[in-house]
C-alpha cells in the first residue's frame, strides 16, 4: 500500500501492553522564557491540544534539569501510590535527560502508560532533533537534518547532499506527490524563492488546478550553481507537465543570478514543457531578459515575469500553456554537453564542484567573446585560454563562469562549457529509465 504516494517500505510490529492509566509527557523549547520545559498531563491519546488547560508545565534548567518541586507537585496529583509516584518522577527526570543527550528540540511521549503490572512503559514517542545538531549525533542514523513524513527518496538525498557542498544561499526540496489525481491537470514541478510568498505561489498553482509534485526553495541570495542544481533536480522527477517558478516579489537578491541558473538547466535538458517563472525583485528586468532570450533556443515556451505579476495572474497563464501543449509529459534526461569536452586537447579548468572547458581549437576565434563574457575572469596567455585568479580565488567563481556559459550559448559560441557535478543524478535518471 501507499501512504500518500509514498510505498511503505517497513512495519512496524509491537507487544501489546495491558495498560492501566496513561499519562503525556512532552520536552520542549520555551521560546519566550529561553529555557526547555516540560509538559505533563493525566491521560494521554489524541485530543491533549483541547486539554490544554489540564496540563502543568514543569519549568527545566539547562544544567540541572526539571526543577524538583514542579516535579514534585505534578506527580503528587496523580493519585499515585509512593513507589508509582517515585517511577513517575524517574521518568520525568528520564525524558528530560534523554532529549539533552542528543539535543533535541521536542520529545514527546503520547501516551507514557502504567500497566496492570505496575510499570511505566513509553507506549509511543517522537524526537524532534535541532536540525544543526545532527552532524554531532551519527549514532542516530539520520540520513538528512530536516522534517519529512515520509522516508528520504533518492532525489532527496541527492538535493541534501548539494546543500551541504554549497552554502552559499539555501536549497530546500522535498517531493510531494508522483502522480496526479483524476481530475488535476497534471503533475508540476514546483520551485519557489521565499517561504511567504513560495506558499501563496503554490496555493496559486493548485487553484489553478494542478497538482504539486515537490517544494523547492532558493533563497537567501543563492549561487547561479544552486539554482542551476535545483532545476535539475526538479527536472529529474518525471511526468511533469511544466515547470512554476514563483516566490517572494520584494527577494533582496540579484534575480539575475536565478535566471542564469535557470536558462542553463533548461537548455543542456532539451526542455519540452512549458514554463513560467516569476523574479520579482533585484535586477528583474535583467532576469526576465535572459529567460526571453532563452526561450528561443527551448522547444517549449519559457515566460518570465516581475514582481508586478501576481502569482494567480502567472498560474492562470500557466495553465494556458500546459493546456496547449497538449498533454506532453517530462521525460527525464542526462543533460546534453557539447562535443570538444571529450576531446583531450580541450583546456579544463577546476571550479567549486565541477571544471569549465574550452574549446582549444577553437580558442582564437571565442577568445574575444569569453574574456568579454567572463569579465575577464579567462584571458589569452601565449596564444592559450588561462585564468586571471590564482586558483584558489578562481574556484569560488562559478556562477560568474556559468553567467558566461550561458551568453556564449545565446550567442552561438560551442567553446565554452561549464560542467556543474550533480553526484547521483544521472545514475538516478538512469536507472528511471
Amino acid at each position: 500500500m501507499k501512504v500518500g504516494q509514498f510505498p511503505v517500505e517497513s512495519v512496524l510490529v509491537e507487544q501489546k501492553i495491558d495498560i492501566d492509566r496513561e499519562f503525556f509527557l512532552s520536552f520542549t523549547i520555551d521560546d519566550a522564557a529561553r529555557a526547555p520545559i516540560i509538559i505533563f498531563a493525566m491521560g494521554g491519546g489524541t485530543g491533549i491540544e483541547e486539554r490544554a488547560a489540564a496540563t502543568r508545565r514543569i519549568p527545566c534548567d539547562v544544567n540541572g534539569g526539571p526543577v524538583g518541586s514542579a516535579v514534585k507537585e505534578a506527580v503528587g496529583s496523580c493519585g499515585l501510590s509512593p513507589a508509582h509516584m517515585t517511577q513517575l518522577a524517574d521518568a520525568i527526570r528520564t525524558l528530560f535527560a534523554a532529549a539533552r543527550s542528543v539535543e533535541a528540540r521536542s520529545l514527546e511521549i503520547n501516551p507514557l502508560v502504567l500497566t496492570k503490572t505496575g510499570e511505566f512503559v513509553a507506549a509511543d514517542c517522537r524526537i524532534t532533533i535541532d536540525d544543526y545538531a545532527v552532524a554531532r549525533h551519527p549514532e542516530l542514523g539520520i540520513e538528512i537534518a530536516r522534517e519529512f513524513d515520509h522516508p528520504p527518496t533518492a532525489l532527496e538525498r541527492i538535493a541534501y547532499a548539494v546543500e551541504q557542498n554549497d552554502h552559499r544561499g539555501t536549497f530546500y526540496f522535498a517531493q510531494l506527490a508522483t502522480e496526479a489525481p483524476k481530475g488535476s491537470k497534471g503533475l508540476v514541478g514546483f520551485h519557489g524563492a521565499g517561504g511567504g510568498g513560495s506558499m501563496m505561489s503554490m496555493d496559486a498553482i493548485v487553484n489553478a488546478g494542478l497538482t504539486i509534485a515537490n517544494f523547492t526553495d532558493t533563497s537567501g541570495n543563492p549561487s547561479a550553481s544552486k539554482v542551476y542544481r535545483a532545476a535539475r533536480i526538479i527536472l529529474a522527477q518525471p511526468d511533469l507537465v511544466g515547470y512554476f517558478g514563483s516566490g517572494s516579489g520584494v527577494a533582496s537578491q540579484e534575480q539575475y543570478w536565478s535566471a542564469y541558473g535557470l536558462a542553463k538547466a533548461f537548455w543542456e535538458l532539451d526542455l519540452d514543457i512549458p514554463a513560467v517563472i516569476r523574479l520579482g525583485g533585484n535586477t528583474e528586468d535583467r532576469a526576465v531578459d535572459i529567460l526571453h532570450r532563452m526561450s528561443k533556443l527551448l522547444r517549449a515556451p519559457v515566460e518570465g515575469y516581475r514582481k508586478t505579476d501576481t502569482p494567480a495572474m502567472i498560474a492562470a497563464r500557466f495553465a494556458e500553456l500546459v493546456g496547449s501543449a497538449g498533454g506532453t509529459k517530462w521525460k527525464p534526461r542526462t543533460s546534453r554537453a557539447p562535443k570538444f569536452v571529450k576531446d583531450s586537447s580541450a583546456t579544463a579548468f577546476p571550479v567549486k564542484n565541477g571544471r569549465v572547458w574550452i574549446d582549444t581549437a577553437q580558442w582564437p576565434q571565442i577568445r574575444s567573446a569569453i574574456e568579454t563574457h567572463s569579465g575577464g575572469l579567462i584571458v589569452d596567455r601565449k596564444g592559450a585560454p588561462a585564468s586571471s585568479l590564482p586558483d584558489e580565488e578562481f574556484v569560488t567563481k562559478d556562477s560568474e563562469l556559468l553567467a558566461c556559459d550561458v551568453e556564449c550559448r545565446l550567442a552561438e559560441i560551442e567553446g565554452f562549457y561549464l560542467q556543474l557535478d550533480i553526484p547521483g543524478l544521472d545514475e538516478l535518471i538512469g536507472d528511471a529509465r
